[in-house]
């Protein structure tokens, strides 16, 4: 497993998370292996049956835990890192009054709003444009108008350097050492904040908004442009298809008439394009939990006081569960969907990711916004993904815009 501080975070670094799981299933076990991450041994659950497992057992054998380099990242004071069941009730009964129905609902002529105003300012007048940066900038935005009621432009570019400088030090080593993300990310001023937990509460909803949501919406843009010999016809059918769905609710309204909760429900092809970009590129990896007793799952004998880890690929790339997984193919969505936890970008109940309403609502609106006003092409058609926070195009996918004649 290597050194108990370096483990194999190295070879997870080189890897990304889909091949060092999957080069880890072929050579020690397809359902559950050991390894050493983020300073912790942590027992890795792989496919439907592991994330069953977990998922079942939330507050039986395992409970919430998060990394030291994210807890130390989020200022977790001592009295909440010695009780993070209370942390994640508090974090909970947050989300729920911003994410329950009447309040998205809300959220979505603001959603439409931004994102048209995004794209005649940073789309409109160029040629081509990087797609993961400039998604990140709309999904930062909209998080501090809906979130922090901050909309001047000047107070939001304050703040967005040094929260993309926090998300990088999250997953990283936790080693405080002068130039490593980590030391970066837990740098302050020497001022503690007042009312922590709301302030830990933000800044999950800031890192979910700004930095999954943003791959999210980068990852269907990729799969929408790519043209490879192997998703040339399944994309040639998809433009088509998404393209002539939001032309129909576009008919229905007056030109500067905004989205409702109505017009979001009738978007099911394109939701199901969504959810095939989020199955071959999730935004999370997985989630982290600690055993609070020693149990037996395949085999092998888990300690008490362990790490879990339950990984998105194992399922979603399983051929078991999706026949050929590299495809594109958005009709596996259709009629009953994916057999229960294969498909898991949001995890599963009892912690279910809270803002998976709130996630649709932001790519659906961005990407018919785009679709509405664009043709467009990606300028390296090869371009290397990686993995920092959540998978990144290299370059940021710089697409080359066509508008449709008015």
């Amino acid at each position: 497993m290597g050194w108990r501080i370096l483990g194999e975070n190295k070879d997870f670094a080189l890897l990304g998370p889909e091949k060092f799981v999957k080069d880890r299933m072929t050579k020690y076990s397809p359902k559950v292996f050991q390894t050493s991450l983020f300073g912790e041994k942590l027992a890795i659950f792989c496919g439907a049956q592991g994330n069953k497992f977990l998922f079942t057992n939330e507050d039986k054998l395992l409970t919430s835990w998060w990394p030291q380099s994210l807890r130390k990242v989020f200022l977790f004071p001592e009295y909440i890192e010695t009780s993070l069941e209370e942390a994640s009730a508090l974090r909970r009964s947050f989300h729920h009054d911003i994410f329950k129905p009447e309040a998205l609902r809300q959220y979505i002529p603001v959603m439409d709003a931004l994102a048209r105003d995004h794209l005649d300012q940073e789309w409109d007048p160029n040629e081509v444009v990087k797609v993961f940066p400039l998604s990140k900038k709309f999904t930062f935005e909209l998080a501090c108008k809906l979130f922090l009621s901050v909309v001047e432009s000047e107070y939001i570019k304050r703040l967005i350097d040094p929260f993309t400088l926090m998300i990088n030090g999250m997953f990283s080593i936790p080693i405080d050492f002068p130039g490593t993300a980590y030391n970066r990310a837990i740098k302050d001023d020497g001022k503690i904040f007042s009312e922590m937990e709301i302030c830990i509460s933000i800044i999950a909803l800031l890192v979910a908004s700004f930095d999954t949501t943003s791959s999210a919406i980068t990852s269907v843009m990729n799969y929408l442009a790519q043209q490879p010999h192997i998703y040339e016809e399944v994309l040639k059918r998809l433009n088509f298809e998404v393209f002539s769905e939001q032309m129909e609710i576009e008919k229905s309204k007056g030109p500067y008439e905004l989205l409702s909760w109505e017009d979001i429900e009738k978007m099911k092809y394109l939701w199901n394009v969504v959810r095939e970009s989020l199955r071959l590129a999730p935004p999370s990896q997985g989630a982290f939990r600690e055993t609070i007793a020693e149990f037996t799952y395949a085999g092998f004998t888990i300690p008490k006081g362990w790490k879990t880890f339950w990984t998105v690929h194992s399922s979603h790339k399983n051929p078991e569960y999706f026949p050929e997984p590299e495809g594109f193919d958005p009709s596996r969505f259709e009629g009953s969907g994916p057999a229960p936890y294969t498909f898991v970008p949001f995890g599963g109940r009892p912690r279910m990711c809270p803002g998976k309403e709130y996630a649709r609502l932001e790519v659906v609106i961005f990407i018919h916004n785009v679709v509405k006003r664009f043709k467009f092409q990606k300028t390296i058609p090869n371009e290397k993904i990686v993995f920092y926070s959540s998978p990144t195009s290299v370059h940021g996918l710089p697409v080359r815009l066509y508008p449709h004649q008015k």
